[in-house]
């Protein structure tokens, strides 16, 4: 369980003691009080910024090229799939008003024991997964650099670099909220400066009415749009944990402004390094989209590029551990936060040596984000239209209770409702994917996949419908 927590008394510059930069946050998933809240909104922005100029934001944007879609459809798509960071910056409204993250409001929806099951598998599982894709994004990046300085990138080079990036990133996640909000703001300022740089020489030799040799027609076409803002929506969906980084915001913040500067923060960077992508696809086999993009860019600019590669996956894997972490102490380990991290650290450690060493990156990205749609579409959908029927009215101090008498036991400890709404969209967003399987509805449509918005409507109301009247504020 979370350390106790500390004397809220002391302050500086920046923020509580208890939350400071310079020193290992004491808070886990145990309440916020008021005298310790501090920040405002608008930090939420770089927070969110510095997380998603990222490797796989270039891949999922030449990958809609690939997909045989004109620069036009591209650009349409990457828009319409980030639109979801709405969503995320609705869930974020949530953390100033119980003062808690995520991993405990959510005991609102699936009740105490049936919330252990959530954080499991769509707060840890999925969580350490994205951490070990990302974290073997950026260590091909340190492989390419180190080439480039005559070193050859052997088996025991390859393990050292793996090992120091999750270290550095892992250092973050331990020391928690105050490092993150305070660090990211200089992290967005550096990445914009490289990626506006990479803008401008794509803009200089795109062709703007790219079109495939065999553009899609008809339903072929369709099932590639929808395929398309699937992909792209598979990454807001996974911040399922917005809270987390909102939860430490006074109570009177402006649920608006909360919203809006967490959407605003996911959104822009991710349709800029999509776009970047999708622009550099209409001219470079975006196959191998690191390769590509350097033999666009000036030779010495290269290794700061990859840097800047690294330096953005290590800023959104950080975030990815501190909530992991957070879930691992919510499905009931008693073990302090900082520690936590390190258990997730070692898990997606092994995973990313098996993406590296064994599987082929590009198809377990592909198959990752969009299965994760399946699950993740749903849970988003119950969290947000419970947050609507309670008008974002939650007791913290009543979260945390986990006996038999908390108010959020529900039926042996699980809320029929978040059960039933989370499963059915599930349910019925199997039956419509069509990735690494095909769905019955999707292959009588076609090939079209609409497990994105069937998944999340069916969950949506399922959980309106149970829960309606049943509200406790």
């Amino acid at each position: 369980m979370a350390a106790t927590s500390p004397d809220p008394s002391p302050r500086s510059a920046g923020g509580p003691a208890a939350d400071r930069a310079t020193r290992i946050e004491a808070h886990g998933i145990d309440h916020i009080p008021d005298g310790e809240r501090h920040g405002r909104p608008r930090e939420l922005f770089s927070v969110w910024a510095a997380a998603n100029v990222t490797y796989l934001s270039l891949v999922v944007g030449g990958a809609l090229v690939l997909m045989g879609l004109s620069l036009g459809q591209a650009l349409v798509v990457i828009v319409v799939g980030n639109l979801f960071w709405l969503l995320t910056g609705v869930l974020a409204i949530s953390g100033p008003a119980a003062g808690a993250p995520s991993e405990v409001i959510t005991r609102a929806v699936y009740g105490v024991r049936g919330n252990r099951v959530n954080n499991a598998v769509t707060g840890w599982v999925i969580s350490v997964c994205y951490f070990a894709l990302n974290l073997a994004a950026a260590a091909g990046a340190v492989f390419a650099l180190v080439e480039k300085a005559g070193i050859g990138a052997s088996t025991g080079v390859k393990l050292v670099i793996v090992l120091v990036i999750a270290g550095i990133t892992l250092t973050i996640g331990v020391y928690g909220h105050g490092l993150i909000v305070r660090l990211y703001l200089p992290v967005t300022i550096a990445l914009t400066a490289v990626f506006g740089v990479v803008a401008y020489v794509v803009l200089l030799r795109a062709d703007f009415g790219h079109a495939p040799d065999a553009p899609p027609h008809g339903v072929e076409l369709w099932a590639t749009l929808i395929a398309g803002v699937t992909l792209i929506a598979a990454g807001p969906l996974s911040y399922t944990t917005s809270a987390d980084f909102s939860r430490y915001l006074p109570r009177t913040s402006s649920a608006k402004a909360v919203m809006g500067w967490t959407a605003l923060g996911g959104f822009l960077p991710s349709v800029v390094v999509c776009a970047i992508g999708a622009l550099a696809g209409t001219i470079v086999d975006m196959t191998d989209p690191q390769a590509a993009l350097e033999s666009l860019l000036p030779g010495w600019f290269a290794p700061v590029f990859l840097l800047a590669l690294v330096l953005g996956t290590i800023a959104i894997n950080a975030m990815t551990a501190y909530s992991a972490g957070l879930a691992l102490q919510a499905v009931g380990l008693r073990i302090r936060r900082s520690r936590s991290v390190l258990v997730d650290g070692a898990v997606a450690v092994a995973l990313t040596l098996y993406a590296l060493f064994v599987s082929d990156f590009l198809d377990t990205v592909g198959n990752v984000l969009q299965l994760t749609v399946v699950l993740l579409g749903p849970a988003m959908t119950v969290y947000a239209v419970d947050i609507l029927l309670r008008r974002n009215r939650y007791d913290g101090l009543a979260l945390t209770d986990e006996s038999r008498g908390s108010s959020f036991w529900y039926a042996g400890g699980v809320n029929p409702a978040g059960a039933a709404g989370v499963l059915g969209g599930a349910g019925a967003a199997a039956l419509c994917v069509d990735t690494a399987y095909t769905g019955p509805i999707a292959r009588a449509l076609g090939g079209i996949d609409l497990a994105l918005p069937v998944g999340m409507g069916v969950a949506g109301l399922l959980y309106a419908l149970l829960m309606r009247g049943r509200v406790t504020r």
